[in-house]
C-alpha cells in the first residue's frame, strides 16, 4: 500500500465528521471524499473540511481508482451492502461497529473479505478510550489480581436521537445490538469471551419502539469469571459507559465521560481491624469517548506497513455473536450457548 492513503468516509452525520476529523489529523492519509444519501449533507460536509469529491452513491467512490480505503459511518442495514462494494473494488474497509445487525450478514462479510482477499477492520472505538485502555493495562499487570466479577452498562437514551429518518427506529435494530456492543466488546477484550448468557428485558421507557428499551445479561466468562452488561436506549439520565472490573486483590471503576478513574487496591491482612479499602487512588485520564483519531492510526499503520488487520472481522462478528445471544435469551427467558464465528 502506498505512503498516502487517500480515503473516503461514508456517511455525513456527526459521527462521520469525527471521522473526516481523525482522517485530517493522521499524517499519511488525505479525506479524499465524502458520501451521504442526503445531497446538503454532502455539500455541508465538502465545504467544512475542504473537500473536492462527493457523492450520493457510494458505489461511485467504490468505482473511483484515486480511493484507496474507505470509512463506513453509515445505519447498521447499510454495513453489508457498502463493505461489499469496496471489498470488491479492491478497497481497504473500516467498518463501525456493530459489524452488522444479524450473523448471517457478518459471515457473509467474512466470506467477502475471505474471497477477495481485502482488508477489513471493524470500528470498536470503546478500546481506544483513555480510561479503558488503562484499566486493560492494570488488569494485565495483575494490580487487582484476578477478575473475580465484570461489569459494563450503555445507557444512552435515544428518545430525541432516534436518527435521521428514525433509522435507529428499526425492529431489525435491537438496542442491545446496536449500541450495547460497546459494553459488550470492551468486557469481551479484557476478560475474553464468554460462554453462556441469561437475560431479561422489558419496554417501559419507549413503548412506541418496536424492540425492548432495557436489558440486562449475566455471562459465564473463562476462568470462572462472572460478568452482566446493562443497557438501556431510553433511560432517563446522562449517556454513561459505566464498568467496574473486580479482582482479588482490588477493584476498578471507570466510565468514557468521565476525567478520572478509581483504583482500590490494598494489601494489607484484611484480619487487622482497620484494614479497609475505602480510599481510592484518583487515576486521571482524558475524556475521548469515541477516540476515532487513535482507531484511524492503527487503521493506516496497518495499511501502510503491510500488518493484518487489528481489529478483524472474526472480532466484530464474535461481539455480534455474543449481543444476538443475548437478545435470544431475553426472548426465550433461558440460558443460550453463544456460539462464535469461524473464519
Amino acid at each position: 500500500m502506498k505512503k498516502n492513503i487517500n480515503i473516503a468516509v461514508i456517511g455525513c452525520s456527526g459521527m462521520a465528521k469525527g471521522h473526516m476529523k481523525g482522517v485530517i489529523e493522521n499524517e499519511g492519509a488525505t479525506l479524499y471524499a465524502v458520501c451521504d444519501k442526503y445531497a446538503d449533507l454532502v455539500e455541508e460536509a465538502k465545504k467544512e473540511f475542504d473537500v473536492a469529491v462527493g457523492t450520493t452513491d457510494f458505489n461511485e467512490l467504490a468505482k473511483d481508482p484515486n480511493v484507496d480505503a474507505a470509512i463506513l459511518v453509515l445505519p447498521d442495514k447499510l454495513h453489508l451492502p457498502a463493505t461489499k462494494a469496496f471489498l470488491e473494488a479492491g478497497k481497504a474497509v473500516l467498518c463501525e461497529k456493530p459489524m452488522a445487525l444479524t450473523m448471517e450478514e457478518c459471515n457473509e462479510m467474512m466470506e467477502i473479505e475471505k474471497k477477495t482477499g481485502g482488508f477489513l477492520m471493524i470500528g470498536q472505538v470503546c478500546r481506544f478510550t483513555p480510561a479503558f485502555v488503562k484499566t486493560k493495562e492494570l488488569i494485565s499487570n495483575g494490580t487487582i489480581g484476578e477478575l473475580v466479577f465484570v461489569e459494563s452498562e450503555y445507557a444512552h437514551c435515544y428518545e430525541k436521537s432516534r436518527g435521521k429518518d428514525d433509522w435507529r427506529v428499526d425492529p431489525d435494530r435491537h438496542g442491545f445490538i446496536g449500541g450495547g456492543c460497546h459494553a459488550v466488546d470492551l468486557l469481551r477484550w479484557i476478560a475474553g469471551n464468554p460462554t453462556e448468557v441469561y437475560a431479561h428485558a422489558n419496554r417501559k421507557l419507549l413503548p412506541d419502539w418496536p424492540v425492548d428499551d432495557t436489558s440486562i445479561a449475566i455471562y459465564k466468562f473463562p476462568n470462572n469469571v462472572m460478568g452482566k452488561v446493562f443497557v438501556s436506549i431510553g433511560c432517563r439520565r446522562d449517556y454513561t459507559m459505566r464498568s467496574v472490573f473486580y479482582g482479588t486483590k482490588g477493584t476498578i471503576i471507570c466510565d468514557n465521560t468521565s476525567d478520572h478513574m478509581k483504583l482500590f487496591v490494598d494489601d494489607r491482612d484484611l484480619t487487622k481491624e482497620k484494614a479497609s479499602y475505602t480510599e481510592a487512588e484518583i487515576i486521571p485520564v482524558d475524556i475521548k469517548n469515541h477516540n476515532v483519531g487513535s482507531e484511524i492510526k492503527m487503521f493506516l499503520d496497518a495499511l501502510v506497513n503491510g500488518k493484518e488487520s487489528p481489529l478483524s472481522s472474526i472480532e466484530g462478528a464474535s461481539t455480534v455473536a455474543v449481543c444476538t445471544a443475548s437478545v435470544r435469551a431475553a426472548r426465550e427467558g433461558k440460558p443460550v450457548e453463544i456460539v462464535y464465528p469461524v473464519k
